[in-house]
């Protein structure tokens, strides 16, 4: 199949149009001309046979400071990073094009993929690099009044590193003005032909938000013309950190992204690493790794639940949920020694084996949940009102939701059964018996209705993890297995060393790109990371699922009242640190 879309390829476009690069994860990568991206793309979407429908990614490399030889050909200023995703094939494809100069441009393929959009906005934040063609190019995760484009190299990435931050009178009036809605800015019209259009801020405090998300509606009456998602107020530079912190230090900055996936985060960006490396993960690091990661599946999905219902008039079942996801958290604490942030997984397994008893705890919530979501069912799923809320509402088709990247409960809620789990195992998942719950109309009733059931199939992972959990050592012991399973510290030379040099320097990971992507509690989670042979990463990025989910809100929400849209936003699941990072 690799073959077959290369020859595909070059057959359409010429022979020397392409150039392979071999990258540690396995996923085809090819360079093209950076004027021909358009074409290119737009044939791989529609016209190649088996098509690549679905935009996954797209982000940028500051090439400047990268010092491993650049595949032969000359060096460049920058590259821009197509992911692209075909269903039918069932696999990943990697496009980069090269460009030079201080702040160069591309052309938009946005008329390809609206999910383009924010990818285009988010690099020319970041890089300074624009997208000719661009409906809307402007800063989507920074202030309007950023100097500076943060994910080049010359941008510094501490504090320490900036002048002492001062703010005068003119600097408040300046941020103060930033904040001004204009509509005209955004290509909205005050004015329709027999009424004066509204304009309502939602947000950015705002009990319907589920965090600091503003979002500005255009209404004509109750009735929503258009919506602008302002994102960005919980952007903390996750993806800069990465390049300042060690392989292994990074570790508990994940865990902050999707803040209800808990050890999930981890997980998609260990498995990066561990490709990286070339390290294999011992089959009972991959049990507990599941096992975990199902817990905190649930424990994200009681809070969705809870706060759903809460969104739409239900004020009682939030109480009950997060009483049953306190009963995960008392295992989690168990097992890790912390609740919401564990940052429990290492590079190699995990940080302990589990301890005794783990068992019984884990035993008792498997018996004790399924009479809980049967109750959960009458309460909320089964109530008229819930029903008049969500039936209906907020729908999309297959085919939009992949040309606006929808993973996850929002694509199964369209029709496709398809999840990473099954389709791409990882973490040894492809050992575990469950299925994929699916629904067919794609609305926030169906969405719900996908992740209730998810919670039962993560039941059965979970009991089989609790029934078949192997022996055997909770960490490898690769060299690059970071910290080094202490126990061997005292015993032998090389593995102090390691210890030593893995803990206080960090690992030295071999030069490469891999990403990793998994099923997580929203969608496809992906780590797609740069090494070029040192400690710390050369690029890290973080392709998180309620990024595009949000990018929809606009397209789905037209035509509905305000109402409505407060049951869009609770049946899409979204945290804004997986939005703003």
């Amino acid at each position: 199949m690799i073959e077959d879309i290369t020859a595909q390829l070059r057959s359409r476009f010429g022979e020397h149009t392409f150039k392979e690069e071999v990258a540690r994860d396995g996923t085809l990568t090819l360079w093209m001309p950076s004027d021909r991206n358009v074409a290119i793309l737009q044939y791989l979407k529609s016209a190649v046979p088996m098509p690549y429908r679905m935009l996954y990614d797209l982000t940028a490399i500051d090439e400047r400071a990268y010092k491993r030889p650049q595949n032969g050909h000359a060096p460049f200023d920058f590259t821009v990073v197509y992911h692209l995703f075909s269903f039918e094939r069932n696999q990943f494809l990697r496009l980069k094009t090269g460009l030079r100069g201080e702040y160069p441009s591309l052309a938009s393929i946005t008329h390809t993929w609206p999910a383009a959009n924010w990818y285009e906005r988010e690099v020319f934040d970041m890089f300074g690099i624009r997208f000719d063609g661009h409906p809307l190019l402007k800063r989507i995760l920074m202030p309007p009044t950023w100097e500076g484009h943060p994910l080049r190299k010359e941008h510094p990435a501490r504090a320490t590193e900036m002048g002492p931050f001062r703010l005068f009178d003119e600097k408040v009036d300046k941020e103060q003005s930033a904040l001004q809605f204009s509509p005209e800015e955004w290509g909205l019209k005050r004015h329709s032909d027999d009424a004066d259009f509204m304009f309502l801020n939602i947000g950015p405090q705002h009990p319907g938000t589920h965090g600091v998300l503003r979002i500005i509606l255009q209404l004509d009456g109750e009735d929503i013309v258009d919506a602008v998602p302002d994102i960005g107020f919980h952007h903390r530079g996750a993806e800069k950190m990465g390049e300042r912190q060690s392989w292994h230090t990074y570790i508990p900055y994940t865990d902050r992204i999707d803040y209800l996936g808990g050890v999930m985060n981890n997980l998609a960006y260990l498995l990066s690493v561990e490709k990286l490396a070339g390290i294999e993960v011992p089959l009972r690091a991959q049990v507990i790794r599941v096992m975990l990661c199902e817990l905190f599946r649930i424990a994200s999905h009681l809070v969705w639940y809870g706060t759903f219902a809460q969104d739409v008039g239900q004020l009682s079942p939030v109480f009950y949920m997060f009483t049953d996801r306190e009963r995960i958290f008392e295992i989690i604490e168990a097992i890790c020694g912390g609740r919401m942030h564990p940052n429990w997984f290492r590079i190699g397994g995990v940080a302990q084996d589990l301890p005794k008893g783990w068992d019984k705890m884990v035993r008792d919530f498997v018996k004790y949940f399924p009479p809980k979501l049967r109750e959960y069912d009458k309460m909320v799923m089964q109530n008229a009102l819930f029903k008049a809320r969500t039936v209906g509402i907020g729908i999309y088709t297959l085919e939009e939701a992949i040309d606006w990247g929808v993973t996850g409960p929002g694509l199964r809620a369209c029709g496709l059964e398809w999840d990473m789990r099954k389709m791409r195992p990882y973490s040894g998942y492809e050992n575990f018996a469950f299925e994929i719950p699916t629904a067919a109309n794609g609305d926030c009733y169906d969405r719900a209705l996908v992740r209730v059931e998810e919670m039962r199939q993560s039941l059965r992972i979970i009991e089989q993890c609790l029934e078949y959990m192997p022996e055997g050592d909770f960490k490898s012991h690769h060299p690059l297995a970071t910290p080094p399973v202490k126990q061997y510290t005292m015993h032998d030379i090389e593995t102090l060393i390691h210890h030593f040099l893995n803990v206080s320097w960090g690992p030295v990971i071999p030069a490469g790109e891999a990403m990793s992507c998994i099923e997580a509690t929203k969608g496809w989670n992906g780590y797609y990371l740069i090494s070029d042979g040192n400690t710390s990463p050369y690029r890290v990025r973080v392709r998180t699922p309620s990024f595009p989910h949000m990018q929809m809100i606009p397209y789905i929400s037209r035509g509905y009242t305000v109402a409505d849209l407060l049951s869009i936003l609770g049946g899409m699941d979204y945290v804004l640190a997986d939005i703003d990072r």
